[in-house]
């Protein structure tokens, strides 16, 4: 066996510290900011590092993609309905920031209950026991109603439901997302998967009418993805899953297709970084061209702060 012994380190070579690389420097440091600074002056001294570089450059994406007319989506999982966000993605939508929605089958939900009743998300864990969880009969029957009005039209689920919500108009109407982007008609799809929701255990179910709903939506969110290439945004916000696969086979469709989706810019916002969505959102996607971003953090602080900050930019631009 060979006997090894301590190395002697005095030949050991090294070069003055002004010719090496340094990743950080006081040029990127934080700024502090000072009373009665507005809001763009406070992300300007946030630190030019990590997330909050990251965070600067999706807002200015998003920017740069409504100046030159290029779609914003945002797509969603139920989560960041019950976190209380949808008036910020309403007036974001009003605005002409975000050009389409897309979110899963539970995000439907909570969205049309929030309208119906003001409120959503029951207590799970109490409601199981007694084989109550997923049965009021309002939220399965008002939306099977939606489908079976909107899909002899033609219309998927999220525009079927928008409409609904915008004719019958209950009570708490304004706090609906799919309501909004059925006013301002752009598109909102829904994505269900079958057994996942609790409207699929209501004595109303149909499940050819949601199956074919909720597949119009896929073909119609085919189009939006094939209109993403040079400068659009498509933002994953909570959903680890159902939103990430559906992006990616509709991303699929679209370049098999012919369409050149490249050179934009994908963003997955969520409290943790997921693999579906790391993969499927941030990393293939943008192979062939373009930028993808990851931000951690939670929904009811992020989104807030990312809008206000895309609306800040927008609203100091010269062509606004």
């Amino acid at each position: 066996m060979k006997d090894y012994k301590p190395m002697d380190l005095k030949k050991v070579k090294t070069y003055p510290i002004k010719k090496r690389k340094n990743k950080v420097g006081i040029h990127d440091f934080a700024r502090v900011s000072r009373k009665g600074e507005g809001f763009s002056k406070f992300i300007s001294s946030l630190p030019d590092i990590l997330a909050a570089r990251d965070f600067r450059e999706v807002a200015d994406a998003v920017v740069h993609a409504r100046e030159q007319g290029r779609p914003v989506v945002m797509a969603m999982g139920a989560h960041v309905i019950k976190c209380g966000l949808s008036p910020v993605i309403i007036h974001l939508i009003r605005k002409d920031v975000v050009t389409a929605v897309a979110m899963n089958g539970a995000g439907s939900i909570h969205d049309y209950e929030i309208a119906l009743i003001g409120g959503s998300s029951e207590d799970v864990e109490e409601e199981i026991r007694t084989g109550r969880f997923g049965m009021v009969d309002e939220t399965g029957r008002d939306i099977m109603d939606a489908l079976s009005l909107g899909v002899p039209r033609g219309w998927g689920y999220g525009e079927s439901l928008g409409r609904y919500i915008l004719s019958k108009k209950p009570p708490h109407h304004q706090y609906s997302i799919l309501s909004a982007s059925a006013k301002k008609k752009i598109p909102a799809t829904v994505h269900a998967a079958l057994g996942a929701d609790i409207i699929h255990m209501h004595p109303a179910m149909d499940g050819a009418l949601m199956g074919q709903a909720s597949f119009t939506d896929f073909r119609l969110l085919c189009s939006v993805v094939a209109d993403l290439g040079r400068g659009g945004v498509w933002m994953n916000i909570g959903s680890a899953v159902i939103l990430p696969e559906v992006f990616l086979k509709a991303l699929s469709v679209a370049r098999n297709l012919g369409h050149d989706v490249s050179d934009f810019v994908t963003v997955n916002l969520d409290m943790i970084q997921h693999y579906r969505p790391r993969e499927n959102v941030v990393r293939r996607p943008t192979r062939q061209g373009g930028r993808g971003y990851a931000l951690t953090g939670h929904h009811e602080i992020m989104i807030p702060l990312l809008a206000r900050a895309i609306l800040e930019k927008l609203e100091s631009s010269p062509k606004e």
